[in-house]
């Protein structure tokens, strides 16, 4: 697949099968991929606490907001968690964590990109209480929680591209059936003249 493609099929998806566990192996095998990738004066202040244990899958679902733009949804569903997490740390003791934003948000989409490569799906969350998610997870105070990356084998859900319109703007929207829409703004529309 070209990375165009790739984009494309990376979208956020909130509904997982359960009985998928992705390996450790293809969890470190994303992280290995995200490692590489340009940082900010080469600092690579990120470090990264996997999150497959089931009880701590559930924990985390509990402690991130989900698809704030859809109100009471329960998202993921019950019976729906994803098999696995990936977060997301800021080393202090290398970086301040608004200065390391970049190098998370570029970790992140190669994340989710090479995700979509091996026929995963994923959702990218930091609606979530830093604090409260090193408590839970028992990360080490110099290390910060800025993304949580939920990862696992999507289901039920139907996720398509479309045009943003001005009635409707870019927030995304369900149907029945499990549709979500995903507004986009035309490249017309973002490419300054």
């Amino acid at each position: 697949m070209t990375i165009h493609e790739l984009t494309i099929k990376s979208r956020s998806y909130r509904t997982f099968d359960e009985t998928e566990i992705v390996p450790r192996e293809t969890l470190l095998s994303l992280i290995d991929t995200a490692r590489l990738c340009p940082s900010a004066r080469n600092l690579q202040p990120l470090k990264y606490r996997l999150v497959t244990d089931r009880e701590e899958v559930g924990e985390m679902v509990s402690l991130c907001k989900w698809a704030t733009a859809l109100g009471d949804t329960k998202l993921p569903p019950e019976g729906k968690l994803p098999s696995a997490f990936i977060i997301i740390c800021v080393d202090t003791e290398i970086s301040e964590v608004e200065a390391s934003k970049i190098d998370v948000g570029i970790a992140a989409q190669t994340i989710m990109l090479e995700t979509a490569e091996k026929h995963l799906g994923g959702c990218i969350l930091m609606s979530f209480t830093p604090i409260e998610v090193s408590r839970s997870l028992l990360i080490p105070k110099q290390y910060v929680p800025t993304l949580a990356l939920a990862i696992g084998a999507p289901t039920d859900e139907n996720v398509i591209l479309c045009q943003a319109s001005e009635s409707q703007g870019t927030t995304y929207y369900r149907t029945k059936g499990n549709l979500h829409f995903v507004p986009k703004r035309e490249l017309e529309d973002v490419v300054l003249k």
